[in-house]
């Protein structure tokens, strides 16, 4: 078999972004993980303002931007496999699931695989897989409350979501709500500002996303264990 030629195999690399365990972050995230952690471990929630610099971001908002010209967002469903569906009383987003294929991607994914190894680390939680997509939100448009997993009938330990709108107001609206597991009141808002990070227990804390009163963008991603077992595969997606 011939071999590639060198500026065959260069011009490849560069059209076709490494697998995101071979992507290093272009920096540090602006967080302290003791905190995170602590936040975790007492609360089952944590977060961070800033967790992604500004210039990732405006390459993300970018990257959702263009897939959306190019008609390959879906409207957003509830449920998985055979028990997937469409509500829009339930929830009005739109979403692409990320696949690698462009930079912005990659160093995201970079990125939330330091955050996975970190939680592994300190908490032991075994996750194996991290899986996200890109969800739009146009005015008017919100996500009743849910729960991400429900105890032991799915692989979803972890949720994160970060937020890519820039110049967010409070009149914007958009807000997440996240509720006490027990006595169901009202924890905390937070609002979809660019480069903030929540991180919450996936099995653990309700969460609703407020109507919003203009285009709401953001990453929704989970942290996996793998469940597979005795030939029942269970896929990340």
């Amino acid at each position: 078999m011939s071999e590639i030629p060198l500026k065959l195999a260069v011009n490849l690399a560069l059209e076709t972004p490494p697998s995101p365990d071979l992507v290093t972050p272009a920096e540090p995230a602006n967080i302290c993980f003791t905190s995170l952690i602590n936040g975790l471990v007492e609360n089952q929630w944590f977060v961070a303002e800033n967790y992604l610099s500004q210039d990732l971001c405006d390459q993300l908002q970018q990257d959702l931007q263009g897939l959306r010209e190019q008609s390959r967002l879906s409207p957003a469903g509830i449920g998985r496999g055979k028990n997937h569906l469409l509500n829009e009383d339930v929830r009005g987003d739109y979403t692409h699931w990320f696949d690698g294929s462009s930079l912005a991607q990659q160093s995201y994914l970079a990125i939330m695989r330091e955050l996975k190894n970190t939680l592994n680390r300190e908490l032991f939680l075994g996750l194996f897989e991290y899986e996200c997509h890109y969800a739009l939100y146009p005015p008017g448009a919100f996500y009743k409350k849910h729960l991400d997993s429900f105890r032991g009938r799915t692989s979803r330990k972890v949720t994160t979501v970060v937020y890519l709108n820039s110049a967010w107001q409070t009149e914007d609206a958009g807000e997440m709500r996240l509720y006490h597991p027990q006595t169901n009141q009202v924890l905390l808002d937070v609002a979809p500002r660019s480069g903030t990070l929540v991180c919450f227990m996936s099995e653990d804390l309700p969460h609703e996303v407020l109507p919003t009163n203009k285009n709401r963008m953001s990453i929704a991603g989970w942290f996996r264990c793998n469940t597979s077992l005795n030939g029942r595969i269970d896929p990340a997606l």
